[in-house]
């Protein structure tokens, strides 16, 4: 008893104050710590004290803060190593600083306390000479990317010269050198390398002629299961090299530099996510002499492979899966989908409702944390032949002892760190760097650490027959998607209507690129955008949006336009590929609320558009964001054209599919009185113009 009160009281912190002082804004908390030594609380006598056995002391957190101030806070003002300060600095210090400025900051610091301690020495200093010696040693150990800077490695250098003359008993300068020797060694071996696989493509031929032959796989061939472990192999092996500040919405999303490399663990994770949603749709769409029951057992192959997927646990492709199914070119394939059996439907709904968008995508993010490190998954279904059929394998993998790994979604992380670099300004007012930002940062960078660890679980080993095949198959761009739909189930009378009413509204078909860059979910049509509008972030990211994030940012620019369809896949290949089909289904679109007594406003608030989204639906999204009661059907909703005109969205129309999506997805809400009054107005106007003339 008397032990869990003293456990208690040892987690006392409370927010105290906020403190400033030149350069640094700091968080100051009291805490109640003891201050004698476990044998003397565990005294009988000394219990009797144990009123006096507390003290109070103050732990200040920096906020924001110079880059001198953010560095002297990797050790405590006690002089002790801030493990978890340290820990976020180095996962998120890339996007406001570099490592030579990094390293030249404790280096200054390092030489400047030394100094101190020749003059006065004390134990508070050789505490802090011990500290700046830690991180830089974990900093070497952690984050070797950092200290890879071919041909001549500027921080390695300064780091050996340092150590050599403050540290000579330290196996710094040791472990330096070596680093540089050996990256040397690899980037002088690059040329020999290229050179090896020119030849090495000579040898493989020579290899095939003198091989058995092997009959190149077909689709019908490969099982849902050797499918799924293969798919799960590249994924398991592309997402433990991801690095993870390579998230960072600032460095993969917004800023772009060098043409996307510093972010290319995760643009190759990206690329095979789309290679996976393309050969879905190419697969079924290529069955144009097909008969609709052949072309469904294809879909349902692509079921049950999801559904293997789900086993093993590796929601990428399984999402790819999902986006490929769900795209505009085989959705509407309603035959195909009609010949499906029952138990199919219900297991292909069970599955698409795993990446839900309902609030912020919550069952995926529920499912993932609830299985990330768990041995097997945990399967449900509504359908009591699938229910029985996955409590067996359940048991079998308790009696085999097997244990699956886990491969997340990535476009989740990389939406979540996307809102939070956007969300969150990189500078204060008083242009100090905005630190809680990266706090933030970590915490989505320490649940992706974690989920590499759980990658490390599969145990596959790659089929080249396999992945022949998968390379072979050719892909299809949006027009011809959606030609090869059309010829297998040729667009009913009332379609070929709305798809005319809304060309006449001004959409345009969207042009596409395939040597883009490529984004996995949706995209952008232009890369450059991302570094010329720091600001603006592409609706639908890498998945759906985070919603109720979103909905709380006013985006200083418009999002940029996508086609109406369901999902959407993007390939980052060639300028020779096809470019590939591209859609999805949500816009964040900004809207303003003019009231009866103001003419007009400039301050928009973004909402979520959904393709299911009707007028009344989303002007009561409108009221709700502005806190104001009322009946969606006194107002009227209008998209804000270029030329200062209006369009009036119908009142019981699919906003989506009604709006012009080729600009700005700004949008006004007023009463339908003050619409009236306003329309009248004009009228007027004009008239008077003509009368004038």
């Amino acid at each position: 008893m008397e032990a869990g009160r003293q456990e208690n009281q040892d987690d006392v912190t409370r927010f105290w104050r906020e403190e400033r002082e030149d350069g640094a804004v700091y968080s100051a908390y009291l805490k109640k710590v003891t201050y004698r030594s476990q044998a003397q609380l565990e005294d009988e006598h000394e219990r009797e004290f144990s009123h006096l056995m507390w003290e109070t002391q103050k732990i200040r957190v920096i906020k924001a803060g110079t880059l001198e101030k953010l560095v002297e806070s990797l050790s405590t003002v006690r002089g002790e190593l801030d493990s978890t300060y340290v820990n976020i600095f180095l996962a998120t210090y890339r996007t406001f600083a570099t490592p030579q400025q990094v390293l030249k900051l404790l280096i200054d610091r390092y030489q400047m306390l030394k100094l101190c301690c020749e003059d006065d020495r004390t134990e508070l200093n050789e505490l802090q000479l011990k500290t700046i010696k830690s991180v830089i040693s974990v900093w070497l150990d952690t984050y070797p990317e950092d200290f890879r800077e071919p041909p001549n490695y500027p921080c390695l250098h300064t780091l050996e010269k340092f150590s050599l003359h403050f540290l000579p008993d330290s196996d710094l300068a040791g472990r330096a050198r070596h680093r540089i020797e050996r990256l040397t060694k690899d980037h002088s071996g690059a040329d020999a390398n290229e050179i090896e696989f020119r030849f090495s493509i000579c040898e493989e031929v020579d290899h095939m002629i003198d091989n058995e032959y092997h009959k190149p796989l077909t689709f019908n061939d490969i099982s849902s299961h050797t499918f799924a472990q293969q798919l799960t192999h590249r994924d398991a092996e592309l997402f433990r090299k991801v690095v993870p500040h390579h998230c960072l919405g600032a460095v993969w999303a917004r800023r772009g530099k060098k043409g996307g490399k510093e972010a290319a663990s995760v643009l190759a994770t990206i690329e095979q996510f789309n290679r996976v949603s393309l050969r879905v749709i190419a697969t079924i769409l290529k069955t144009r002499d097909h008969k609709t029951s052949q072309r469904a057992k294809i879909v349902q192959k692509w079921i049950h492979i999801a559904q293997e997927l789900r086993e093993l646990k590796n929601f990428s492709s399984l999402k790819a899966i999902i986006s490929g199914l769900q795209s505009h070119p085989v959705y509407r394939l309603r035959r195909t989908w009609s010949s499906l059996p029952k138990d199919t439907m219900v297991l292909f709904e069970e599955l698409s409702e795993i990446f839900s968008g309902e609030n912020n995508q919550l069952n995926s993010r529920e499912l993932l944390m609830k299985e990330a490190t768990a041995k097997f998954p945990d399967l449900d279904s509504q359908n009591k032949t699938l229910k029985r059929r996955n409590m067996q394998k359940r048991q079998s993998w308790i009696d085999n002892g097997i244990v699956q790994g886990t491969v997340p979604y990535l476009g989740t992380f990389l939406t979540d760190l996307t809102m939070i670099d956007t969300a969150n300004p990189d500078m204060t007012e008083e242009g100090l760097i905005n630190f809680e930002k990266h706090r933030k940062e970590f915490e989505v960078l320490a649940q992706l650490k974690l989920l590499q660890s759980a990658a490390q679980i599969y145990n596959f080993k790659e089929d080249t027959h396999f992945w022949i095949w998968f390379d072979s198959v050719r892909v299809y761009n949006d027009n011809e998607s959606h030609e090869l739909s059309c010829a297998i189930e040729p667009p009913m009378e009332g379609s070929a209507k709305i798809k005319k009413k809304s060309a006449s509204l001004g959409h345009k078909p969207a042009k596409f690129d395939s040597s883009k860059f490529g984004l996995f979910a949706c995209g952008l049509e232009d890369r450059s955008s991302l570094s010329s509008i720091p600001d603006t972030i592409t609706a639908s990211l890498a998945g759906p949006l985070v919603g109720h994030l979103l909905s709380e940012i006013s985006l200083a620019r418009p999002m940029m336009s996508h086609s109406s369809s369901t999902s959407s896949v993007i390939s980052s290949d060639s300028d020779t590929s096809p470019s590939p089909y591209r859609s999805c289904d949500t816009y964040v679109i900004r809207v303003s609320l003019e009231p009866s007594d103001q003419a007009s406003t400039h301050i928009y608030k973004s909402i979520m558009l959904c393709n299911t989204d009707h007028t009344n639906t989303v002007i009561q999204k409108v009221l709700e964001k502005y806190s104001l009661e009322g009946q969606p059907e006194d107002y009227c909703l209008l998209q804000i054209l270029p030329d200062g005109g209006e369009l009036l969205i119908p009142e019981r129309s699919n906003v989506f599919y009604a709006l012009n999506s080729s600009i700005d997805l700004k949008f006004v809400v007023r009463t339908r009185a003050e619409h009236e009054t306003l329309t009248l107005r004009r009228k007027g106007k004009r008239r008077g113009k003509k009368l004038s003339l």
